[in-house]
């Protein structure tokens, strides 16, 4: 048992305690004790998560777009596994996975959710009212019934729009200059998309002003038919090729290259990675930078600022890529002045 302490020692601290100018000294030193114990109590600062719905790469090779996203939100001082986490979900070619995978994220109750298919888009604008959700969309967005406006978004939504569908006469009028004297372009889509044969529909529109004629090359996903496709098209004496991106074309992208190729198909793209792989060209907005600022658009979020109060952006940086190894491999001569519009060359 302790001793009590010394009868001198407990009246002079009850004389201390009842003296009016030692009695803020006390209080202030018990706030000490106290508010110490609690802030030692508290629970570490919750790491925000951000879920992430990707059409391409898988768990093994990611791809440009994840990587180029991540190394967006290391520009921005996040550390993944220190200060953000992300769930990623892949849809690897499988467009009907998008649904359940946002479902998942949703489960998970993620901070912010990032989308790039159309539909993930979608179903993440239908599943949730109140998580954030920032879009890399190809589609034209007000069209489709994402958002109000641009400049106003409204709702849960905002990101990035890269007018895909918008440049199909510029890719047309770049493949027929790049390979002079095509006289039939073969269009290669997923049929399974609902949003394929659209796209097809916008390129036939754009083909009649350069009078030049389409053939519809349809791949299937289950099973993929893609050497099926381009036996059609050298059947169908097709010159020259254009593919639509969607998750399925940009899974099976570099087959889709080596087939082209393997059947001496010039080929045009929606984005450079097909070009990257091995295709002849491509003509879009510039990927990397798309994603770059989906991540300036979740940093922004996450300090607290509203999806419908971000403006919607549009690109600024266009970029025409050329594989000269590819043209090499065709035997294919690009004039000069197509090479001197290029912005990236691969040799």
């Amino acid at each position: 048992m302790n001793a009590p302490p010394p009868k001198f020692l407990s009246d002079n601290l009850k004389s201390a305690i009842q003296n009016p100018k030692w009695v803020g000294v006390f209080t202030i030193a018990l706030a000490f004790v106290f508010g110490g114990i609690e802030a030692g109590a508290q629970q570490p600062a919750k790491i925000p998560r951000i879920g992430y719905v990707s059409g391409t790469g898988d768990p093994k090779t990611p791809g440009l777009q994840v990587e180029t996203f991540r190394q967006g939100l290391r520009d921005l001082g996040y550390v993944e596994g220190k200060n953000i986490l992300i769930e990623h979900r892949y849809t690897e070619g499988n467009q009907d996975r998008a649904p359940k995978f946002v479902a998942e994220l949703i489960q998970l109750n993620v901070d912010v959710l990032l989308t790039t298919t159309s539909p993930a888009i979608r179903a993440a604008k239908q599943a949730t009212k109140t998580i954030p959700i920032v879009m890399v969309t190809t589609s034209d967005p007000i069209a489709t019934g994402l958002i109000d406006s641009l400049a106003r978004p409204g709702g849960n939504i905002t990101g990035i729009t890269r007018l895909t569908r918008d440049l199909n006469g510029k890719r047309l009028e770049i493949l027929v200059e790049a390979v002079p004297g095509v006289s039939r372009v073969g269009v290669l889509f997923q049929a399974e998309s609902t949003s394929g044969s659209v796209h097809f529909k916008e390129y036939e529109a754009a083909a009649r002003v350069l009078k030049i004629p389409l053939q519809p090359l349809e791949v299937r996903r289950q099973p993929p038919n893609l050497e099926t496709a381009f036996q059609t098209a050298v059947k169908g004496r097709v010159a020259a090729l254009i593919t639509i991106r969607n998750a399925f074309t940009a899974f099976y992208g570099k087959q889709i290259s080596d087939l082209a190729v393997k059947n001496r198909l010039p080929s045009m793209y929606e984005v450079s990675d097909h070009v990257e792989a091995g295709g002849l060209m491509s003509y879009a907005t510039h990927e990397a930078e798309s994603f770059r600022r989906a991540a300036v658009f979740i940093d922004k979020i996450l300090k607290g600022t509203k999806p419908a109060d971000i403006p919607v952006e549009q690109p600024t940086k266009f970029e025409f890529v050329i594989n000269l190894k590819t043209a090499k491999a065709l035997d294919l001569n690009i004039p000069q002045s197509v090479l001197f519009r290029a912005d990236r060359v691969i040799r």
